[in-house]
């Protein structure tokens, strides 16, 4: 039992010389304390940061032989070091937030090091907001004589109002977003033979330089009366670019409503009944890679009893790569049901250009890019097929005929 005590006696002994050890070895020598940026380079004294922040952190290494801590002189939180005390080495990072002010701001930090403030101060400078109001189709939104809603987006950092000047052109809705505001028109049906031109007017009290306008420009009935017209604003899957829309929604995938719409597509049995019609952003794509797909329009309901001529138009555009690989470009028209068309084939060669037109969206808006045709003897069960080369392209040209359309409309002509 005596042995014992001494032997448990000893070991307590030497615990508590080993624990003094372990205390005093971390205060050997001179303290130091060296702040430096991640490369451990330099040893800055600030941070200039643009308004948009940096919230996953600029890194930073500290190495000393001392506790330290970071301390803000402010309460302020839109900036901040995480972590921003330790006993040693270690890398801390400088977090900042948004600055959603149009005011520039600063925040110094000092360092303590073993409870002792240091003479070298870090600033953190961060750059005001800049104000911007931004109006998707600023440009110009030209709409056709039917009644219709249509949805502009707006991106804005400032409080803003606005309002129509036309009393044909009003307020529908307006969806509130985390980043933008989705505001919805409506446009009463235009039964003149002119266009007519409204204005939205966006206003900023507080920066008067931010003021737009936007020009609403709706077509009349001097070409004639719209039976069928969808600029397919209600698709919006995938992106506006061309090489990009691999994540199109193919038809058997889209919803009930959009189905509902009346638009299909002939199931190709040389791609095992695969449905080749594809939904991307604003506007459909036919076809893919060995097989043609076509679109098929709803029945021109529209169309009084008997028979008419009416007046198709519409926009294409051919498949071309990122690196200027170029498809086949033939669009083959036919009706299903009464009429004849009076074109069969279209070469649809206004080629896309991703330079000066990087977000495919400007080509939509050339001439040559809208084509017409007319449909002689067309009745109320008439259905027009626009179909991208063919259904089996093994061996057939390039072997791939992928045509994009858009803003489809059927007229009575005057």
């Amino acid at each position: 039992m005596k042995k014992g005590f001494i032997y448990i006696l000893l070991l307590m002994v030497v615990a508590v010389f080993t624990s003094c050890d372990k205390e005093n070895s971390q205060d050997t020598g001179e303290p130091y304390f060296n702040f430096t940026d991640a490369t451990e380079s330099t040893s800055p004294t600030g941070y200039n940061v643009a308004y948009t922040g940096n919230t996953t952190g600029l890194k930073f290494v500290i190495r000393s032989n001392r506790p330290w801590k970071i301390v803000a002189n402010s309460e302020d939180t839109w900036a901040k070091f995480f972590p921003n005390e330790g006993d040693d080495d270690g890398i801390v990072k400088v977090i900042v937030a948004e600055n959603k002010t149009f005011v520039s701001r600063e925040m110094k930090f000092a360092f303590v090091v073993d409870g002792e403030e240091q003479p070298v101060l870090f600033t953190v400078t961060q750059a005001q907001a800049t104000p911007f109001i931004t109006v998707s189709n600023i440009a110009g939104k030209d709409i056709n004589q039917l009644e219709q809603t249509f949805t502009i987006n707006v991106k804005a950092n400032v409080t803003y109002t606005y309002v129509s000047d036309s009393p044909w052109l009003t307020v529908a809705s307006e969806n509130v977003g985390a980043s933008s505001t989705d505001i919805t028109f409506a446009a009463t049906a235009n039964n003149g033979a002119n266009k007519r031109v409204g204005y939205i007017n966006f206003t900023c009290a507080q920066f008067p330089n931010l003021n737009a306008s936007l020009k609403v420009t709706q077509e009349g009935k001097g070409e004639g009366t719209i039976v069928l017209f969808d600029d397919f604003a209600w698709s919006t899957y995938s992106n506006t670019i061309f090489p990009n829309t691999t994540d199109a929604k193919r038809y058997d995938a889209w919803t009930t409503e959009e189905q509902a719409r009346g638009w299909s597509t002939t199931p190709n049995t040389f791609s095992k009944n695969e449905q080749l019609l594809y939904a991307c952003y604003g506007f459909m794509k036919v076809g893919k890679t060995t097989y043609g797909g076509d679109l098929i329009s709803p029945k021109l309901s529209a169309l009084p009893a008997g028979t008419h001529n009416v007046l198709v138009k519409f926009k294409a555009v051919p498949y071309m790569t990122a690196a200027g690989t170029q498809d086949d470009n033939y669009l083959n028209i036919s009706v299903i049901g009464p009429g004849t068309v009076s074109v069969s084939q279209f070469v649809i060669d206004n080629w896309p250009n991703y330079t000066t037109d990087p977000t495919c969206t400007a080509i939509w808006s050339q001439i040559n890019t809208e084509r017409s045709f007319t449909i002689t003897g067309a009745t109320s069960q008439t259905q027009i097929k626009f179909l991208g080369g063919d259904y089996n392209l093994s061996g057939v040209g390039k072997g791939k005929n992928r045509i994009f359309l858009d803003d489809i409309k059927v007229l009575i002509p005057n």
